[in-house]
């Protein structure tokens, strides 16, 4: 069986990295992987695939980064002339990028079916370009995995056939599970930076929504100011938003208050985000590996996809609209203590059961091996885990 796989950013590497794994241990699927080149820093993109040991994409289209439709579209001409050259039996897509849609689309266009990990997902909030993306690529799929049951509920109340429909779990958490012991392993980040655990709050802040609106991004950055002066913030920035916050004479004030370092690899974020006391993001994805490594978040958003966290109070949401809000719940959050319990994400073995879906659907045999060993830190048997165990 050819699998077609579309990644272009970032978390979608580290989605592709564990199903790539138990495609590769299925034996009898051929992955052709197309890189749209959506992250194409070193640190954003060529080093994860270094990291996590898979191969490097087949081609790369080298789209960059431009406005939302032209950059769509260019990636949907690329990744339609492969496809014609190829000829994939199913065409994988991952998340809610533009990469994303465009791989959905012109697979679609070429009735070649489409499934998407990472299914149902909605923050029901349209002006998120990535909501946009959500939707139409799944009704534009013909299978789709979700990682939750709200996820499954969302796509049966828009009419999706439930025959299309898989509950597997999150690849994320099988990420989690699989290279959480390999960082312990290999990173040396908190020595390099001269960390203390559980001493530091690591920021992420990338979303168009805070970083093109100098409102929102003011307000946020003198929020990690005010925090940084009780304890110490730890801020890797994208490259995107290093050039809109030089272009708002913010750096400087970045400079002299906050850590600020350069994109991580992703076992050095997942160190970061392991030992932190605290983490403030605007990411979909690292709303939830804090939630694996038992650390306690504030998304800086008004909306979640993940409604989950909120509900369990490992999340909180703060609109980054007024600096005190923003201050008032990073401090709150400084002071909870989260009770562990069961992860509505799965039990680390999402990737399996994709994969067996997929040989199932084409008439193949079933995948046995797990996506990683158990030395890796894969769990050995089916079982719900509870955050942290990563």
């Amino acid at each position: 069986m050819k699998i077609a796989t579309i990644v272009g950013a970032r978390p979608q590497f580290i989605k592709a990295a564990v199903v790539s794994r138990a495609f590769q241990n299925a034996g009898t699927v051929e992955e052709v992987m197309i890189h749209t080149g959506q992250h194409y820093d070193e640190n954003m993109s060529s080093v994860f695939f270094t990291e996590m040991e898979i191969p490097r994409p087949q081609y790369n289209l080298g789209v960059g980064s431009c406005w939302h439709g032209q950059q769509t579209g260019r990636m949907l001409e690329g990744i339609e002339s492969v496809l014609l050259t190829e000829r994939p039996e199913w065409t994988v897509v991952y998340g809610d990028t533009n990469s994303t849609l465009a791989g959905a689309l012109a697979a679609a266009k070429l009735h070649i079916p489409v499934a998407h990990i990472e299914a149902g997902l909605r923050s029901f909030d349209r002006r998120m370009p990535e909501e946009i993306n959500r939707v139409l690529t799944d009704h534009s799929s013909d299978l789709l995995f979700t990682p939750t049951k709200t996820a499954s509920r969302n796509l049966e109340r828009e009419g999706v056939p439930v025959t299309a429909v898989q509950l597997v779990g999150d690849v994320m958490y099988d990420a989690a599970l699989c290279y959480g012991r390999r960082a312990d392993e290999r990173s040396a980040v908190i020595q390099r930076l001269g960390l203390k655990r559980k001493q530091y709050v690591l920021a992420t802040l990338h979303r168009a929504e805070n970083t093109d609106d100098i409102h929102r991004l003011q307000m946020i950055v003198q929020a990690l100011v005010a925090i940084a002066r009780e304890i110490e913030v730890v801020l890797p920035i994208h490259p995107r938003t290093r050039k809109l916050l030089c272009e708002a004479g913010m750096i400087e004030e970045i400079a002299r208050h906050v850590r600020s370092i350069e994109p991580l690899g992703y076992l050095d974020m997942i160190m970061l985000e392991k030992n932190a006391k605290l983490i403030a993001t605007d990411s979909g994805g690292v709303q939830k590996e804090a939630f694996f490594h038992g650390v306690p978040c504030v998304t800086l958003r008004e909306t979640t996809e993940w409604t989950e966290l909120v509900e369990m109070g490992w999340n909180r949401l703060i609109p980054p609209l007024h600096v005190a809000a923003i201050e008032s719940g990073l401090r709150d959050a400084l002071q909870s203590s989260p009770v562990r319990q069961e992860s509505p994400y799965g039990d680390g073995h999402a990737a399996e059961r994709i994969v067996q879906a997929l040989l199932e659907r084409s008439g193949d045999v079933s995948v046995s091996a797990p996506a990683c060993d158990a030395a890796s830190g894969a769990r050995p048997a089916l079982e719900w885990a509870t955050p942290g165990a990563a």
